[in-house]
C-alpha cells in the first residue's frame, strides 16, 4: 500500500497505472478476516501520516501544468480506497451479525422455564377475608383519605382538647394550612379510620352500613405497634339498631374469622370518646405450654374496641340523635391477623423478608405457575 502515493509522478497519471494500485488494495483487503485489520488497513493507507496523505502535501511542489490531473488521480485512490475498506468491514460485520444469530437462536418450541408463584401479603389477605365475611352481612366498603385535619379525626369524634392523642409525641402533624385558623388549618396523618366514619356521615343519609378498611400512623413503634398500621372499622346508622345488633354481628365475625365454631367471647365495659356504651371484646384462647391456641381454654384475649356511636358525634355530622342511633367497631388488621397465623412480631409484616413470607405460608410457591406450564 505505501507505493499507491510514491509511484505518482507526472508519468504515471494514467488509468492502467491506478487501476493496477486499486487491483492491490482490494487483494489485500479480501484477506483481511478480523475488524483490527480492518483499521489497520485504514490507517496505513488513509491516515494522516499515509504515503497518499504526504502526497497530498506534496501537491504544492508539483508543476502547475501537473497539479490537477495528479491530485484528481490522489482523490480517486483515496476514494475508492475508502469504498473498498467499507465494502470489507460491511462483509465482516454481516457475518458476525449472523454468527451471533445462530449461537442465540431461541427454540420456541420447548418448554418454558418454571417460574415461581407469588402470593398476595398477609395483610391484603387478611384484609380480603374481613371484607368477605362483612360483606355477606350487608356492610359496604367506604374509603377515605389519609391525610386529614384535626374536626375530622378529633373534634368530631368528641375528642376533648386535652387528650393525649392530640399530642405531638402521639400524632404525625402536618404543616398547618396556610391563610386558615383553628381546626381547618391543621394537618396531620390520620390516627385511626374513624375519620371516614365522618366523611360518610355528612355526605350519607341514615340508614348507613359500611366497613372502613386502611392505613392509619401513630408515633410508636415496638414488637406489637408500627408508625404504620392498618385498621378495619365498622359502623351502622339507623333507627332500631342496639346493642345486641353489634355482639351478634361481632360474634358471627370472630366465629367465622377464626374458624371457631364454639368460640368463646365476653364484652367488658371500656371507654372511647366516640361510642357510649363503650366495650371491649375478649375472645377465649389458651396460653398453655406457652402457645397460643384460639377458642380453647379458659383464658381470654382482647380482640377489639366496640360501642354505640355517641350522640355528640351524630350531632357533629348533621345527623339528629333523638332519632337514629347505631353502633360502631374497630381492629387493627395486623393484630388480627398475627394471632390467626401466629405471627409474633409486629414488625415483621413491614421487613419485606421473603424467607419470612414463606415460613408463614404467604411466600413464592416453590411448584412452576400452572398458568405457564
Amino acid at each position: 500500500m505505501q507505493e499507491i502515493a510514491r509511484g505518482i509522478t507526472p508519468a504515471s497519471q494514467g488509468k492502467e497505472h491506478w487501476q493496477e494500485l486499486q487491483s492491490m488494495v482490494r487483494e489485500i483487503a479480501e484477506k483481511i478476516e478480523t475488524f483490527e485489520e480492518i483499521e489497520e488497513m485504514r490507517v496505513l493507507t488513509l491516515g494522516k501520516k499515509s504515503e497518499i496523505a504526504e502526497a497530498m502535501k506534496r501537491l504544492g511542489q508539483v508543476p502547475v501544468d501537473h497539479r490537477k490531473a495528479i491530485a484528481q488521480v490522489l482523490n480517486y485512490i483515496k476514494e475508492d480506497t475508502s469504498k473498498i475498506i467499507e465494502e470489507r468491514a460491511g462483509l465482516l460485520k454481516k457475518a458476525a451479525l449472523n454468527a451471533r444469530l445462530e449461537q442465540e437462536k431461541i427454540d420456541v418450541t420447548l418448554s418454558p422455564r418454571p417460574a415461581a408463584q407469588g402470593t398476595v401479603h398477609p395483610i391484603s389477605q387478611t384484609m380480603e377475608e374481613m371484607i368477605a365475611i362483612f360483606s355477606d352481612m350487608g356492610f359496604a366498603v367506604a374509603e377515605g383519605p389519609e391525610i386529614e385535619d384535626d374536626f375530622h379525626n378529633f373534634t368530631a369524634l368528641n375528642f376533648p382538647p386535652e387528650h393525649p392523642a392530640r399530642q405531638m409525641h402521639d400524632t404525625f402533624y402536618l404543616p398547618d394550612v396556610p391563610g386558615k385558623t383553628g381546626d381547618e388549618a391543621k394537618r396531620l396523618l390520620r390516627t385511626h379510620t374513624s375519620t371516614v366514619q365522618v366523611h360518610v356521615m355528612k355526605n350519607q343519609k341514615p340508614s348507613i352500613r359500611v366497613i372502613i378498611p386502611g392505613r392509619t400512623f401513630r408515633s410508636d413503634y415496638d414488637m406489637t405497634h408500627t408508625p404504620m398500621f392498618h385498621q378495619m372499622e365498622g359502623l351502622l346508622i339507623d333507627k332500631a339498631t342496639h346493642m345486641g345488633h353489634l355482639k351478634g354481628c361481632l360474634i358471627e365475625f370472630c366465629k367465622r374469622f377464626f374458624e371457631v365454631e364454639t368460640l368463646g367471647t365476653r364484652f367488658r365495659p371500656s371507654f372511647f370518646p366516640f361510642t357510649e356504651p363503650s366495650a371491649e371484646m375478649d375472645i377465649g384462647c389458651s396460653r398453655a405450654g406457652g402457645e397460643l391456641k384460639i377458642g380453647e381454654g379458659e383464658d381470654w384475649l382482647e380482640i377489639l374496641g366496640c360501642g354505640m356511636v355517641h350522640p355528640n358525634v351524630l350531632k357533629n355530622c348533621g345527623i339528629d340523635p333523638e332519632e337514629y342511633q347505631g353502633f360502631a367497631f374497630g381492629m387493627g388488621v395486623e393484630r388480627v391477623a398475627m394471632l390467626k397465623y401466629g405471627i409474633p412480631d409486629l414488625r415483621t409484616f413491614f421487613e419485606s423478608d421473603l424467607r419470612w413470607l414463606k415460613h408463614y405460608g404467604f411466600g413464592p410457591m416453590d411448584q412452576p405457575n400452572p398458568a405457564l406450564s
